[in-house]
């Protein structure tokens, strides 16, 4: 008799994009954003939804301003499995890694969230450690997974969204001076 094993699970992938070099079949970075999504609905992976593309300042020693959005992706992959996946598709558009943080790149593909809950291990951490911090991840991804909630805090990406814009926008209180003679 043959044992019945469990069947993968079909899940839900929140994954931030981001490029700030043109590819020479692609053109400038909003159309590297369009075809990795192009990509990306590709099996394993098929694209649920797709945010807007924005614009952001680089972090980090890059000068060239950075094309940005988010999709949500559903597949039976296993967030390693995705992650090998991803970066495989990342070196297929000309990513080269150099082991430089925030430096300038043809497609940067990050696991934000996933359906799963909390992730981590030596390579993968999910949620992602800075996403809660970097309105060029939540901009995007609040049009397509404002509901999402973050297992680590408890928000909803439009909570966290919101709470970025409103300490982002907030005005800086004046600073009081002591009176040294008293009320």
């Amino acid at each position: 008799m043959k044992a019945i094993g469990r069947r993968p699970q079909l899940t839900r992938y929140l994954i931030a994009l981001g490029s700030n070099i043109a590819h020479s079949r692609h053109g400038p970075p909003p159309h590297v954003l369009r075809a990795a999504c192009t990509a990306l609905d590709d099996a394993p992976l098929h694209v649920v939804a797709t945010g807007p593309i924005i614009t952001s300042t680089p972090l980090g020693p890059s000068r060239r301003r950075y094309a940005n959005s988010a999709v949500i992706i559903e597949t039976m992959l296993n967030p390693l499995l995705l992650l090998a996946h991803l970066q495989a598709i990342e070196t297929a558009f000309g990513r080269i890694r150099r082991g430089q943080r925030w430096g300038a790149r043809t497609l940067d593909l990050d696991i934000i969230l996933w359906s799963g809950g909390a992730w981590q291990d030596d390579r993968l951490t999910i949620p992602h450690a800075e996403y809660r911090d970097r309105l060029f991840v939540l901009t995007p991804a609040l049009r397509i997974a404002a509901d999402w909630r973050d297992p680590q805090t408890g928000l909803y990406v439009k909570q966290t969204h919101a709470r970025l814009t409103r300490r982002a926008t907030m005005p800086k209180a004046p600073l009081l001076h002591a009176d040294a003679s008293g009320p």
